[in-house]
């Protein structure tokens, strides 16, 4: 087992913002490797923020932003509280998103609100692309998946790479917010507008 300082608990929870106790476990798992107690509290996060996907969202913000008076972006987002809708990270976390949402315009919340028929339409054009270059069948499906994979990433706001921190997805950002405060937080919905269209 790792000898875990003080000092090295301290600078963990500063980066993570949680509680002292989850920290030194994740460092004392990770034998001191604070890249790898950061991946093993953010996978914590998610099975956290999975069990408080069942609780009722009755609170939250809409935030509107407006970029050089030619994009517009309504985001709402909600959350079980109004003392953690009125929480200083939460209020940035949806400015953050509202920004991402105007720089990459996302059409859907999550695959699961992505309509069927555009799922269908998608997956037949890439099974037929597949095809063409002359794929068995048991690859060819494993290539549409990935390419559907890589669909949804581009179109789905919680599957895209955070705008200011890449390696980061909207999803992962909403877990790590989840963990940290420990309220079910959902976005909701979002409307983006552009001048012209």
């Amino acid at each position: 087992m790792a000898n875990i300082t003080a000092k090295e608990i301290a600078e963990l929870r500063a980066k993570t913002g949680l509680p002292m106790m989850e920290v030194k476990s994740a460092l004392i798992e990770a034998g001191g490797d604070e890249d790898l107690a950061i991946e093993i509290l953010r996978k914590k996060g998610m099975s956290k923020a999975a069990k408080k996907a069942e609780r009722e969202t009755k609170s939250g913000i809409i935030e509107c932003y407006c970029h050089d008076a030619k994009i517009g972006v309504i985001l709402e987002v909600l959350t079980e509280t109004d003392f953690v809708a009125r929480n200083d990270e939460f209020k940035t976390f949806v400015h953050d998103v509202a920004l991402h949402i105007a720089a990459m315009n996302p059409k859907y919340v999550n695959s699961d609100a992505v309509p069927a028929e555009e799922a269908d339409r998608e997956k037949a054009i890439f099974m037929e692309e597949v095809k063409a270059s002359g794929k068995p069948e048991e690859i060819a499906a494993k290539i549409v998946d990935g390419k559907m994979g890589k669909y949804f990433e581009e179109i789905c706001l919680l599957s895209q790479p955070f705008i200011k921190d890449p390696d980061k997805t909207i999803g992962n950002l909403l877990n790590d917010l989840i963990a940290k405060i420990g309220e079910n937080i959902v976005i909701s919905r979002f409307t983006r507008y552009e001048l012209g269209n």
